[in-house]
């Protein structure tokens, strides 16, 4: 087993030997966000003497409880939350030091309030093992600690710190990771939902520069809000937690739970589950544009992305006994999403039923906007696109291709399906192989293009994408009159 004990810049870590891998657990990026730190951006941790043990992961960023575990749910005692979170994990195959090997960086989903880089789910032995890679997975300031636009205040206060904490920690692999046998110059981002909304935004960022080569986005594009509607979010909790904007420095004193609650009473005040009041907000010191038009512009030139969706994303937020809305509701809600021209004949594409509302959700939130990102990119880099479709016929859960279903195939960790009732069969590991490979190949050589899975790029005219089932194959302009009626 090559080396255990790694000379990082802060000091001494021990890892262990696990399945065949070496893993090092809970490895600090930054000091802890607490007291004057608080709201503030991350800063570099401190140095240690002696070995310190990575033995076991750090704990995860505040966020309620009921919202940690991630969908494949193995029942294994929910972790220990604390603002002291920023910690990170890595893994990597027995390979000597010297050999330079590709890096994979995770970054989590969980609508920017609730998750970690350490859920079982993302364990990252299988990259390691089958694409000889290095997979690094972290956690960062979630909710209002990580996404409340603070900066207008002053002082210490910063906007985005969630992404700052992103930023960070691939910062800390820039430094550290030749250590462990990586090559700081073969870095890849990849992530899902608000990972893959961070990641949009990364691109966007100009602090993020150099710190990756290429991208992954699974299930989220350009996503963030204008100053004035998250100062306005910023100013409804200080009013709850009965702080005048002259007082802001209290917030650094106030106990972490009293924030953390008074965020989850803010957002049920403002329409529930599905309103997404901590976000990336659009401001000059960190995230200048939205992440869309930076794209567009060129901020992201020259590297290479990967970007798809699921054909049923909108059928794990809408359920069959959620409410229906009439068409008069559809329209507005069609408008408040895109802010697109002819949202009344596009309400009436979709039946008035839940299914129609959570086709409408797949196609309008996640679908169109990552052809949109797609499309952008492709004028200043080489896109890949995929669809993924595996479902499993009758089952409750994945009968339909929902939102994060295609992690457990991404980590090829299919034991975790156990946790819905359902054990891999031959064809699923085949789906989960392929996909798995044609990540490891975007790691390693900068296309997913594989033996196994011929696959074109992605440009205005053809638009290949990738569709994943038990049958794969690369399609010409799939949904092409649904993606003419959205102006695309």
């Amino acid at each position: 087993m090559a080396k255990l004990r790694i000379e990082t810049k802060q000091g001494m870590v021990e890892g262990r030997e696990e399945n065949g891998v070496r893993v090092w657990k809970g490895i600090p990026y930054a000091k802890p966000p607490v007291g004057e730190l608080r709201f503030h951006a991350p800063v570099a941790p401190e140095p240690w003497d002696g070995i310190r043990e990575a033995f076991s992961f750090g704990t995860v960023s505040l966020q309620p409880s009921s919202q940690g575990a991630g969908l494949f749910d193995s029942g294994a005692e929910p972790p220990e939350v604390s603002e002291d979170c920023l910690y990170l994990n890595v893994w990597a195959p027995d390979e000597p030091l010297e050999a330079q090997l590709p890096v994979m960086v995770w970054i989590h989903g969980g609508a920017f309030v609730a998750g970690s880089g350490s859920l079982p789910l993302y364990d990252g032995t299988r990259f390691a093992q089958r694409g000889k890679v290095i997979v690094v997975t972290f956690n960062y300031r979630l909710g209002p600690f990580g996404f409340l636009h603070l900066a207008p205040l002053g002082g210490s206060f910063a906007s985005n710190a969630g992404l700052l904490d992103q930023i960070a920690a691939l910062k800390w692999v820039q430094d550290n990771i030749a250590a462990f046998g990586g090559d700081p110059n073969k870095v890849t981002v990849f992530g899902e939902s608000a990972g893959s909304m961070s990641i949009a935004a990364l691109l966007a960022m100009p602090a993020a520069k150099g710190l990756f080569r290429q991208a992954i986005m699974e299930s989220g594009a350009s996503q963030a809000l204008p100053d004035d509607g998250a100062s306005a979010i910023a100013g409804g909790m200080l009013q709850l937690l009965g702080i005048a904007p002259h007082e802001a420095e209290r917030l650094k004193t106030l106990p972490a739970e009293q924030i953390l609650a008074a965020g989850e009473r803010l957002k049920q005040q403002a329409g529930g589950e599905l309103m997404m009041l901590f976000q990336p907000v659009v401001e000059g010191n960190t995230l200048p544009l939205d992440p869309l038009t930076a794209i567009r512009n060129g901020a992201a030139k020259d590297i290479p992305l990967l970007i798809g969706t699921n054909r049923d994303e909108g059928a794990l937020f809408i359920r069959p006994d959620s409410p229906v809305m009439n068409e008069e509701e559809l329209v507005q809600a069609i408008k408040l999403m895109t802010g697109i021209e002819g949202a009344e004949v596009i309400a009436r594409s979709y039946p008035l039923s839940t299914e129609g509302q959570e086709q409408l959700m797949t196609d309008l939130y996640f679908w169109r906007s990552a052809v949109q990102f797609a499309l952008g990119q492709s004028e200043h880099a080489p896109v890949w696109m995929y669809r993924f479709d595996w479902t499993l016929p009758s089952h409750p859960l994945l009968g339909k291709a929902i939102h994060a279903g295609e992690i457990v195939f991404v980590f090829n960790n299919l034991e975790h399906l156990k946790a819905v009732g359902v054990h891999a069969d031959p064809s699923m590991q085949q789906l989960a192989d392929r996909i798995q490979d044609a990540w490891i190949s975007f790691a390693v050589y900068g296309t997913p293009d594989t033996e196994e899975l011929p696959w074109p790029a992605y440009d205005p005219h053809n638009r290949t994408t990738m569709i994943f089932n038990n049958h794969c194959e690369a399609v010409k302009d799939p949904d092409a009159p649904k993606r003419a009626m959205f102006g695309l």
